[in-house]
């Protein structure tokens, strides 16, 4: 009793300590600094807390270790207090891990709601973070057992799980979701394989050696189809955001977190637990909240997806409990639980900390002030966007001329920012593209980004599995639990569907000849181009082409038996279902893991051809970028877009670009020294490289 007393007074007297030193008025400025910064990176589509982070690092080579990891905590903290903000008022996430804040903030964010929802976020961000804080400051201590009995099959388990999860929100279209999904891992599986050396799918071109990057993968699924169909639609996000509205919608989004706190407590150890577990991505855990709540929630499958603050709550709170999760094995273990805390060990070695038992011994004061600096970072960070989360609803009224152009710049620069060379940028656009005709389509989009993060997890994982258990790592306890889960997840779909329909035998009857729709084109899309990967790989050897074979061959029977549900199925007639079914069918219809689009009032060619003048304009952009350089190109391409698309006015027009080529040069060529992509001007006349970008 007496040494456990002891433990518990040396913790407190730490964390204690902790607190004094981190409240010293410069140390307290270093937080404020890396808070703002992590704010703004996070509103910024594709730049995140991983490149600001990474850009940190240098700057901390002369501080003490408390000043370092408040200045880099606090950043990384609020990165994703700031990354609802796009999600909610441009429908485009900030980065991969506030994709699930887009389902439910931007349909609030369109009827007028935008300042309810981005408070109802800050709070559960807040609520969230310090409760990930407190996890990390009572788990260090006592979880080394549980993190060293973790290996290989858990984690490949917790893989399938997640891709299972967001297959089963994909709405009444589970098939596509599992297509998606198939094809994301094999687009992971791109590039050199690790374990013989083959060269997957490269097409004889060295910038796919090393695999698709995601950045520019996640902002042409996620971000250019939502700016395309703002182009299309031509109208604000929202028309009604006035000053009084959004002052009354934040207490209303307090009261909402207030009101569903056990669904952020549960929520947040969901981010909390699984961003302690090494190897699965930021990008997994908002989903899996998620579709925790919309399974738990009363009434959720009714209304999530059409606007409800409980998607929004639910995807934040995990959000930023994560956080406080990854830095568990990071200090207790030195195994990072995340690409952040990856840069996060580099500080250890900077300022001569070895993570592991003196990080809970003689450096338990350092330990606890970044449980503090998580904590207080939250509390700052949503603090600030309390204060101007009016200006921030304000946006969603500004036309889509002023949106599209600035927004546009920044995720070229965003896309670029994955290896630096143009591949990123032709990836880009051609998998924007892909999102947009997938939204058009009602194709699920997030599936196929989290086959990308989690492909290469479960294709290592599976191979280290097999070779140290063989298949007997199947009857672990943990394993078999996470795959019985995903499974039923997966059939539960179908379990669903023959209910409704009255059973096996009246499903069954529901067939009739096949009959032909435009969408079914892109599932034959998706049927060519999984079957074209997997007749590529049968030559490749055994250990290279196993498991591309093992998930084409599943994304291709999921295509089929999608496309003759397509062809054959007769449509659901509300007159033989119960109110309830019928009305959960329609939600089904449109929350498919994505947003309702906003074109649907159109016509059919007027969306082509504008859709058509989209991707021209982002063709342009980079034919002239190629020629002059990015940040004299966003100059001109405002001055094109805004004159001739929307006819703006000069003394606006003129203004705003000089502002936005000012910012951009200043934010990143002089702060960040960003490299900009080679030039042609640059290379025939090198004396134009003086300019920025050229």
């Amino acid at each position: 009793m007496e040494s456990i007393g002891g433990e518990i007074a040396f913790m407190a007297v730490s964390a204690g300590k902790a607190f004094l030193v981190l409240m010293e008025p410069h140390r307290l400025l270093f937080l404020g600094a890396g808070c703002i910064m992590g704010l703004v990176l996070g509103i910024i589509p594709g730049i995140g807390g991983l490149t600001g982070t990474a850009m940190l690092l240098p700057f901390t080579f002369n501080m003490d270790p408390y000043s370092a990891f408040a200045l880099l905590l606090g950043l990384g903290a609020t990165t994703a207090t700031g990354d609802p903000i796009p999600a909610i008022l441009f429908g485009v996430p900030g980065g991969a891990a506030s994709a699930a804040t887009v389902l439910d903030g931007f349909p609030m964010a369109k009827k007028g709601e935008a300042g309810r929802a981005l408070s109802a976020a800050y709070m559960s961000s807040l609520m969230g973070g310090v409760f990930g804080a407190c996890l990390m400051a009572v788990s260090i201590p006592v979880l080394r057992p549980v993190m060293l009995f973790i290996g290989s099959p858990e984690l490949l388990a917790f893989s399938v799980l997640g891709i299972s999860m967001v297959a089963v929100l994909s709405g009444n279209a589970p098939l596509r979701g599992i297509v998606a999904g198939c094809l994301g891992v094999m687009i992971a599986m791109i590039g050199t394989d690790p374990q013989t050396g083959t060269l997957r799918w490269t097409f004889d071109s060295l910038y796919l050696w090393d695999g698709l990057p995601l950045t520019p993968l996640l902002l042409g699924v996620f971000a250019l189809p939502e700016l395309c169909d703002l182009l299309i639609a031509r109208v604000a996000i929202s028309a009604d955001t006035g000053v009084a509205n959004i002052y009354k919608g934040q207490w209303q989004g307090v009261k909402d977190c207030f009101r569903h706190w056990w669904l952020i407590m549960r929520c947040s150890w969901i981010g909390g637990g699984i961003g302690s577990i090494p190897g699965i991505s930021a990008s997994v855990v908002d989903w899996l909240a998620y579709g925790h709540a919309l399974k738990t929630e009363k009434g959720a499958s009714a209304t999530f997806g059409k606007g409800d603050v409980r998607g929004v709550i639910a995807s934040e709170s995990s959000n930023n409990a994560k956080e406080g999760g990854a830095l568990v094995p990071t200090v207790a273990f030195g195994v990072p639980g995340s690409a952040t805390m990856a840069i996060l060990l580099g500080a250890f070695l900077i300022h001569g900390l070895v993570p592991g038992p003196d990080m809970l011994t003689k450096n338990l004061s350092i330990t606890y002030a970044m449980v503090w600096s998580v904590a207080l970072a939250n509390i700052l960070g949503a603090g600030l966007c309390y204060l101007f989360s009016p200006q921030f609803a304000k946006l969603a009224t500004l036309r889509y001329s002023l949106i599209l152009p600035a927004v546009l710049g920044i995720i070229y620069i965003g896309a670029f920012e994955a290896t630096r060379q143009w591949g990123d940028l032709f990836t880009l656009l051609f998998f924007g593209l892909v999102g947009w005709i997938m939204k058009q389509f009602k194709w699920p989009r997030p599936p196929l980004i989290l086959g990308v993060v989690l492909g290469d997890t479960i294709e290592r994982y599976l191979f280290i599995s097999i070779e140290r258990y063989g298949l007997s790592f199947l009857l672990r306890p943990v394993v078999a639990t996470l795959l019985a889960l995903a499974f039923f997840g997966l059939v539960r779909p179908f379990l669903a569907d023959v209910r409704s329909q009255g059973g096996l035998r009246r499903m069954l009857t529901s067939f009739q000849h096949p009959s032909f729709h435009p969408s079914q084109l892109f599932t034959m899309f998706m049927i060519g181009i999984i079957g074209a990967a997997v007749i590529a790989s049968l030559g490749w050897d055994f250990s290279a082409k196993i498991v591309p074979l093992v998930v084409g061959t599943v994304g291709l029977i999921a295509a089929a038996l999608s496309l003759f549900n397509e062809m054959c199925r007769k449509p659901a007639a509300a007159a033989t279902e119960g109110l309830a079914e019928h009305a959960q069918h329609e939600v089904e219809e449109k929350i498919h893991m994505d947003l309702t689009s906003d074109t649907g009032h159109l016509p059919v060619r007027e969306i082509v051809e504008r859709a058509a003048w989209f991707f021209g304009y982002l063709m342009g952009f980079m034919a002239v970028m190629a020629v002059i350089g990015l940040i004299p190109t966003v100059g001109l391409f405002v001055i094109f877009f805004m004159r001739y698309e929307a006819r703006e006015r000069w003394a606006l027009v003129v203004p705003y670009a000089v502002i936005l080529v000012i910012f951009i040069w200043f934010t990143f060529d002089y702060f960040m020294a960003v490299p900009w992509p080679p030039t042609l001007a640059g290379q025939w006349l090198p004396f134009l490289k003086a300019i920025p970008s050229v």
